[in-house]
């Protein structure tokens, strides 16, 4: 028999621990098949100084015990609405199948606790309402995730996932079990339609790769299932890391080949492309051939697979085709062959560069703004600046009054010249600016010292450059500036501000800029540091090159995507002066390269063609506007703070209808912080709102009224005293202590807002033991009524102010 609503209607916590809870223990859900995945906490601004919040959201996710196995597998997500909700309030098709993805489960629930609707994913459809008495048994839906599936979890095929994480469930973050379980699905389904077994994992930088790919070789291993494994990347960074954790986990099992040593008795050998001698064109795959028969290997990792591009290392995986193959990527490239393109090359490069084409679509992917939703990545926040040059471009016309100069030799250019090098808006490659290099430059110096801590500018930065040359100057002027600073400032100068880290210099420079606290912040290069470089404590990323291709872009920001908790390090910034941030959200479609048209040159080298050097232009770096990198419609991109402020409205509005609502929910923490997960970026939108628009005065239920509701905003200040005056009333009638003690609490709203009042210490400030006297904050409550009910009714009235 249905229950009647409650009188208030429970709240959404309420409603899952009262109502939801032991509705579904009667239907077989006890606690061990409950799970409650709890993300980091998101990171939000204060002040300009991000700071982690003390929660992250809770997704409870319902699991299957199979008899046989000791891993539960996580088949539903069930979320809880307010008993006074529709059961399905804001679950349609395109949500469903979105918090499917995010889980990767097959079903979600939602529910008021008293009615439940369900999405689910193998047919794409959203149920009626039904009883939450008639909630479907861990039997029923085994049954029909099994269907879905296409096997039996107690198959063979499947033992990997339940075999349990080594370390325990705590070691593993939720979005990784999703992408653990999605590779195990697809290889138990290839198992049994005899397909091939291959799958796509694309996680944004700084996610945990390695971690998965070790503990997915772990389980495979403990399972029984693995016979010799093949980590393979194609930098001596990403080896190294790879070895260590692997190394952590399989001990002596496994080990690096080396040019020597084929590391024939080891379980899981690590490698790169250019030691198996699969990185060049022709019959050089020797060590490859000669060490390792067909089907050697029964498990494959490649990681970065993107970058292996256009080499010969498809050999690699043609040679070992009933092995297990997993891609591991932060860009899943694409290839657009076009027609002139001969077969057996578009057999190689649909192998090796189109990642897509051979393993198939990602079965589980997690974006960069997911992870900053998350609170596993670093919040990102882009200021955008112009260069005026850019904008208009410059002309040869231009270029030839100013008396244009070789940079190399110092002879005087000629109109000849010039016309043969020169295309408009390709000055940035082909043409020194010395004006520009400055105005670029200073403008950058002057944000690293406004963020930086007490004014300083000494940060870890990345400055991405359009050639050798341009870092050179780029780096020659960032130490002029630095070093102008430091003696107006009086202070002695700091090693090796700037630096140039190129192939071709500055390499060994690397270790300091990720090492040294004290030396090398701010490098200078053109692409060596897109990949396998970490560098956890780098505060800045910057673009003074234009760049065209969406994975090398992403692999850029990457850079600075990594939270580093030994310099508290929460979020990045990312200096756009070339709108290179439009590519946010691009396809990583790309072209092959274009053949040599000569076929190898034998004769010798000719000179290369003059460096332009040009001064005298008037270069102006206007502020572009701050932007948001947040997700629309399933894409990444940056958005103005107006746009964000739109859908922060649209998405509140969705959840509570009303001011009196939002009112009633705002004084509920456990309601409120239910709210706040289901806003922009976990709840972060509203301290983000209250940052940008310079807002640290007014509490968040005023920055969130306004905005949703079109609600005046007060201050903090102004709504304690608000309270004061249109309370008095209702204070004197009080004993005079009472009152005190609550005039002394809303003061502390002034202070610190709504986190103020809810302060779990309140009662041991200072001003409110004074107010109080000798009998306490908590005796003089007492006199009114109880303190909880007390405070509630007083918070109620604070924000009706």
């Amino acid at each position: 028999m249905s229950q009647p609503l409650h009188d208030p209607p429970l709240g959404e916590s309420d409603t899952r621990a009262k109502l939801i809870t032991p509705g579904i223990h009667a239907r077989g859900w006890t606690e061990d098949f409950i799970r409650r995945e709890e993300t980091a906490g998101a990171i939000e601004l204060v002040n300009d100084v991000a700071r982690r919040r003390s929660r992250g959201i809770v997704d409870y996710t319902l699991r299957l015990n199979v008899a046989g196995g000791s891993q539960p597998v996580a088949v539903a997500l069930i979320e809880a609405k307010a008993e006074s909700l529709p059961p399905g309030h804001g679950l349609d098709q395109a949500k469903g199948y979105a918090r499917c993805k995010r889980m990767n489960v097959p079903f979600v629930f939602s529910s008021n606790g008293h009615m439940f609707v369900e999405f689910d994913r193998f047919t794409g459809l959203t149920s009626a309402a039904k009883p939450l008495s008639d909630f479907p048994t861990p039997a029923e839906i085994q049954a029909r995730y099994e269907k879905g599936m296409g096997f039996e979890l107690q198959a063979e095929a499947a033992r990997p996932l339940l075999t349990p994480y080594d370390g325990g469930e705590s070691v593993r973050r939720y979005y990784q079990d999703a992408a653990i379980r999605a590779v195990f699905e697809k290889v138990a389904k290839a198992e049994k339609t005899g397909q091939s077994k291959r799958a796509l994992l694309t996680l944004a930088t700084g996610s945990g790769k390695t971690f998965i790919a070790v503990q997915l070789l772990k389980r495979i291993a403990d399972a029984g299932q693995l016979g010799r494994a093949l980590f393979v990347c194609d930098r001596d960074e990403l080896r190294t890391q790879g070895l260590a954790a692997l190394q952590n986990v399989f001990g002596n099992e496994a080990a690096e080949i080396s040019t020597g040593n084929p590391q024939l008795n080891a379980r899981v050998v690590v490698a790169t492309y250019q030691t198996l001698d699969v990185d060049q064109e022709g019959d050089e795959a020797s060590f490859l051939l000669k060490h390792y028969p067909e089907n050697y290997f029964t498990h494959i990792i490649i990681d970065e697979c993107h970058r292996s591009a256009w080499g010969t290392w498809s050999t690699v995986l043609t040679r070992n085709p009933n092995a297990v193959q997993v891609g591991l990527t932060a860009t899943p490239r694409e290839l657009d062959l076009g027609d002139d393109c001969s077969v057996e090359a578009k057999r190689d490069m649909q192998i090796t560069a189109d990642n897509v084409k051979y393993f198939g679509e990602p079965v589980y992917n997690y974006s960069i703004t997911q992870g900053m939703e998350d609170g596993y990545l670093a919040l990102c926040k882009i200021q955008k600046g112009r260069v005026n040059l850019d904008n208009t471009g410059i002309t040869i016309a231009d270029i030839i009054a100013r008396n244009p100069t070789d940079a190399r030799t110092g002879r005087a250019i000629t109109v000849n010249e010039l016309q043969a090098l020169y295309e408009k808006n390709t000055f940035e490659k082909k043409v020194l600016l010395p004006d520009r290099v400055q105005a670029m430059c200073a403008d950058l110096f002057n944000y690293l010292c406004a963020t930086g801590t007490n004014g300083f500018p000494e940060q870890k930065t990345i400055i991405f450059c359009a050639r050798d040359s341009h870092a050179d100057d780029v780096a020659i002027e960032m130490n002029n500036l630095y070093a102008r600073w430091c003696a107006a400032n009086g202070r002695p100068p700091l090693d090796a501000f700037a630096f140039k880290c190129t192939s071709a210099h500055g390499k060994d420079d690397l270790k300091s800029l990720k090492g040294q606290a004290r030396s090398h912040f701010v490098a200078t290069t053109v692409d060596l540091l897109t990949t396998g470089v970490d560098v956890p404590a780098l505060r800045n990323v910057v673009f003074f090159r234009y760049i065209t291709s969406p994975i090398v872009f992403y692999q850029m920001v990457g850079r600075g995507t990594r939270i580093d908790p030994a310099t508290g390090k929460l979020m990045f910034h990312l200096y756009d002066y070339t709108n290179a941030t439009d590519l946010f959200g691009s396809r990583f479609v790309t072209k092959p390269p274009a053949p040599d048209p000569g076929g190898g040159n034998t004769g010798p080298t000719p000179p290369p063609p003059p460096l332009v050097r040009v001064t005298g232009f008037n270069v102006v770096v206007n502020d572009a506007g701050v932007m948001i990198l947040a997700e629309v419609d399933g894409v990444e991109m940056p958005i103005t703070i107006q746009t964000y402020k739109q859908q922060l409205a649209q998405r509140l509005l969705v959840q509570v209808a009303n001011i009196s609502d939002f009112r009633h929910l705002w004084i509920l923490p456990s309601d409120r912080r239910e709210l706040f997960g289901k806003l922009p970026d976990a709840g972060r939108s509203p301290m983000l709102i209250q940052q940008l628009e310079h807002k640290q005065d007014y509490d968040l239920y005023d920055v969130l009224a306004e905005i949703g509701y079109g609600l005046d905003p007060r201050t903090r200040t102004q709504r304690a005293e608000a309270f004061q005056y249109k309370h008095a009333g209702w204070l004197s009638g009080l004993p005079k202590t009472s009152a005190d003690v609550l005039e002394a609490i809303v003061g502390q709203f002034a202070i610190a807002g709504t986190d103020g009042i809810e302060n779990r210490s309140i009662f041991e400030i200072s001003d409110v033991k004074k107010a109080a006297g000798p009998k306490g904050p908590i005796d003089a409550l007492r006199a009114v009524g109880k303190p909880v009910d007390v405070l509630m009714d007083t918070k109620a009235r604070l924000f009706s102010a």
